[in-house]
């Protein structure tokens, strides 16, 4: 494994919301503002380089959280679509993770969310946890044979069953978010909402505490790192501050629409 700098430098610019996140009130316009830190490609999640004073969280083996910060990236930051097609906004990534987003207008926000919670059950062979429920509390329990085309399978059926309104429903609320962990998912459940996940965290000495967050979103598109827009220097970190709303490249969450598994 290795980290290769390269000198890509990017902007972040000031775009509206896919679907209709900005019809949201909670969901404004994004600031933007110049990233002062040099994009570096690293191949996994957990080389993604730390601002200075920070030290990466460990996490046990077999965790999903230390799952998530095994989880590859690709060389090609390039955000596509479903079909082949590059999104529209390519200001919004730090980096493309090396997840199948398939060929249906399916994995979307939520779906990426349970795309990496299932792709993890589906490595540790706990199979009998790999379970979604649909907003009607119907679920969908992954069977056997335990193949991976029958996996596949049962993703394309829970996507389009499932979406952040019945995640937001199936997940536990955590009520301080300075409790915040790797694996957390912050979610709005809506016709459309919107959900994120965290991808890795990091503490300093002083006990402040950063994260990544990572999305897919409408229409079905490579699940990416997060830049964040409000502060170019710890970019694509975020930081666990006072501030009530958690401001994202193209979409608004508040604090209190952190979760769990």
């Amino acid at each position: 494994m290795y980290c290769k700098p390269m000198i890509i430098f990017f902007i972040l610019a000031c775009m509206a919301c896919h679907g209709n996140a900005n019809k949201n009130n909670n969901a404004g316009s994004v600031p933007s503002q110049p990233s002062s830190q040099p994009y570096i490609y690293c191949e996994a999640i957990h080389q993604i380089p730390l601002p200075e004073g920070y030290t990466r969280k460990k996490y046990g083996a077999g965790s999903f959280a230390g799952w998530l910060q095994q989880v590859g990236l690709k060389k090609d930051r390039t955000v596509y679509l479903y079909d082949g097609r590059k999104k529209n906004n390519q200001q919004a990534q730090y980096a493309v993770l090396n997840i199948s987003v398939g060929n249906k207008d399916l994995q979307q926000c939520a779906d990426a969310v349970m795309r990496l919670r299932a792709e993890h059950l589906f490595e540790q062979k706990a199979y009998d946890n790999i379970l979604f429920t649909d907003n009607a509390g119907t679920a969908y329990q992954f069977g056997k044979p335990y193949t991976r085309d029958n996996f596949n399978n049962y993703l394309q059926r829970v996507f389009g069953m499932c979406g952040s309104a019945s995640l937001a429903k199936q997940l536990t609320a955590v009520k301080n978010f300075e409790d915040i962990e790797t694996g957390d998912v912050i979610i709005r459940g809506g016709f459309p909402g919107h959900a994120v996940i965290v991808m890795d965290m990091a503490v300093n000495t002083e006990g402040k505490k950063i994260y990544l967050l990572a999305q897919s979103y409408m229409p079905a598109q490579d699940i990416h790192v997060l830049v964040n827009p409000n502060n170019s220097d710890f970019s694509p970190w975020y930081e666990v501050d006072d501030e009530e709303k958690v401001v994202t490249p193209e979409y608004v969450f508040g604090r209190n629409e952190l979760k769990s598994w």
